[in-house]
């Protein structure tokens, strides 16, 4: 826990750290979107700029800004000295649907991760970097396929599509950032009972078919807007003083 001043680079270094930025090409790292001068006591939160994100920055009285996509934002409308950061594929990979330790956690995960899919990127100069899991495997208690829906619909909100296959109950849940046939197959292999991702993809239908998995597709939106409470969580963990605002 850290109870100094803060400054818009102590913030991106702390969330270089828990992304794990260092395993992708340094122009999808994220970091500082827009330097900025001010002694941060009120970091604002969103996915990307909206309409009356100007006001909002104002009546909140935010020294900075993470947005999760900043491309679009008209920086002019700011106040010279409030700062932007931004992470994005970071941000997807880490806190959303994929391999997630604090949605493992909320899951109610019984034992060690499993990571299952990896991806790989390489340096400017080709050298390759860390592989990153784009999925987890977790074990939990005993349960039926409705609960365990139910349980995702509290956590995320609700969910675009879901299908009990012909599972007799949920004990393993796979949490994968992407649906192919050859991942469905890998859960099923694994012992997981239940797919959850986060778009439905009719390649996999084959593979779901074949293995009778159970699918939870959450939908993209709904695990970004997850991953943002729990990005101003593990925030307000490390300086308790910082006041977090979330705009969903």
């Amino acid at each position: 826990m850290n109870t100094t001043t803060l400054s818009l680079t102590d913030i991106s270094d702390f969330l270089h750290t828990q992304l794990a930025a260092g395993r992708y090409p340094s122009d999808e790292q994220g970091g500082i979107y827009r330097p900025g001068t001010r002694p941060i006591a009120r970091l604002g939160i969103a996915l990307e700029p909206f309409p009356g994100l100007a006001d909002w920055v104002e009546q909140e009285q935010l020294d900075a800004l993470w947005l999760h996509r900043p491309w679009h934002l008209n920086t002019d409308a700011l106040p010279s000295d409030v700062g932007v950061l931004y992470h994005h594929l970071p941000f997807d990979e880490t806190l959303t649907i994929g391999y997630c330790e604090p949605l493992a956690s909320q899951l109610d995960a019984t034992g060690d991760l499993e990571p299952i899919g990896y991806k790989q990127a390489t340096t400017k100069t080709g050298e390759p970097l860390p592989k990153r899991a784009i999925g987890m495997l977790l074990d939990v208690n005993g349960q039926e396929f409705d609960e365990c829906l139910d349980h995702v619909k509290g956590l995320l909100g609700n969910y675009d599509r879901a299908e009990a296959g012909r599972q007799f109950g949920v004990d393993r849940i796979a949490v994968v950032g992407a649906m192919t046939d050859e991942l469905v197959r890998e859960a099923a292999e694994r012992g997981a009972n239940v797919y959850l991702t986060g778009q439905y993809r009719k390649p996999a239908q084959d593979a779901v078919n074949d293995t009778g998995m159970a699918v939870i597709a959450v939908g993209h939106r709904r695990s970004e807007e997850w991953g943002l409470r729990a990005l101003a969580d593990m925030i307000r963990a490390e300086w308790p003083q910082l006041t977090v605002i979330v705009n969903e």
